[in-house]
């Protein structure tokens, strides 16, 4: 193993505690820093969806067509489960380093992997993270090959993703309706589906303003359910200006991602969003990624075309858009302009 691919291998969280100032290589230029002292920290601009209500369609409906992000109460999974999970990611990311490293791989296409920043073969400037990123369905597919320390990590991660993965069907079941399509008609559309995961872990980093967890951009998948620690460190773009989002003990965040714009056919946008680090505390994040699966051919909902609302992308199969998100390494913020249909 050569002397670049070894560099590649040291993770970011055992650096950081030896770390006075951020290394070059995650310094953002100056055009493209987070300006902290301009994000605005109003949580009203992000609707709260209680998912009991009798109303709970058009609460979603609102929340996806004037602000792309909401967070849901009332959403069915225990305390107990959501505590589980936030528990054994910390304690995956506090083993010892070589227990870490038998996950490590720079290799997308596999399927469980650790690794750091975001694309480490194409990136210019890194990340301030490190992530593990499992698939999780069907589960059954991917338990083996998820990390067997801590002793309860394919347990309750596991438990996890079977009880999120309802969560995100009832949400694309309301998405659709609130579109005036068939309850069915996006999870549907997702061909077998697909369910990714990843627990990110951000560490203090001592010049918070000179670089990002990650930077803006948008999911490429269908829609995002968000668990973070209480730590904040989740911005978003709302009326143009970058909020932060405060966490909500016991509530998820979710957010519409590339997929949702294109069966909508633009009714529904996927928002700019970023994780910001601090120089003081840790933190933890895990994102669930409901997509279509890779075979799976997206486009415009036909009801939602007419005269008035021509067809804006052409049919695609998500396994080609995946890959141009992975290839332009969170550089072009969003991919969609690729897939536009020629007018």
């Amino acid at each position: 193993m050569g002397m670049g691919s070894e560099k590649q291998r040291v993770l970011l969280q055992d650096l950081a505690s030896n770390m006075n100032s951020v290394p070059s290589s995650y310094i953002r230029p100056i055009s493209d820093r987070p300006n902290l002292e301009e994000v605005e920290s109003i949580d009203a601009s992000i609707p709260l969806v209680d998912l009991g209500a009798r109303d709970v369609v058009q609460q979603i409906g609102h929340a996806c067509k004037h602000y792309g992000f909401f967070q849901v109460k009332n959403h069915g999974i225990p305390d107990e489960v959501i505590k589980n999970m936030m528990q054994v990611s910390r304690e995956f990311f506090h083993m010892p380093e070589s227990e870490r490293l038998k996950s490590y791989s720079d290799d997308p296409s596999k399927s469980t992997r650790l690794s750091t920043s975001f694309n480490v073969k194409s990136e210019k400037v890194s990340n301030w993270r490190d992530f593990l990123r499992l698939h999780c369905y069907p589960l059954q597919d991917y338990l083996h090959q998820w990390p067997s320390s801590p002793p309860s990590f394919r347990d309750h991660v596991g438990e996890y993703c079977e009880r999120v993965r309802q969560v995100a069907l009832i949400l694309l079941q309301a998405i659709s309706q609130s579109l005036g399509l068939e309850r069915d008609y996006i999870t549907g559309s997702l061909g077998k589906h697909g369910q990714h995961m990843a627990l990110n872990y951000y560490p203090p980093c001592p010049q918070p303003d000179l670089t990002y967890g990650l930077p803006a951009h948008a999911d490429p998948n269908a829609i995002t359910i968000l668990l973070q620690d209480d730590v904040p460190g989740l911005q978003v773009v709302n009326n143009g200006k970058w909020v932060a989002v405060n966490p909500i003990p016991n509530t998820f965040i979710v957010n519409i991602g590339d997929q949702i714009q294109v069966l909508s056919n633009d009714r529904y946008k996927s928002v700019l969003h970023r994780a910001v680090v601090n120089s003081y505390r840790e933190r933890i994040s895990i994102p669930t990624f409901y997509c279509p699966s890779p075979e799976a051919v997206i486009s415009p909902a036909p009801q939602l075309i007419d005269q008035h609302h021509p067809c804006q992308y052409r049919s695609f199969t998500y396994d080609e858009y995946y890959q141009k998100f992975w290839n332009t390494g969170l550089a072009t913020e969003t991919c969609l302009d690729w897939f536009r249909a020629s007018m």
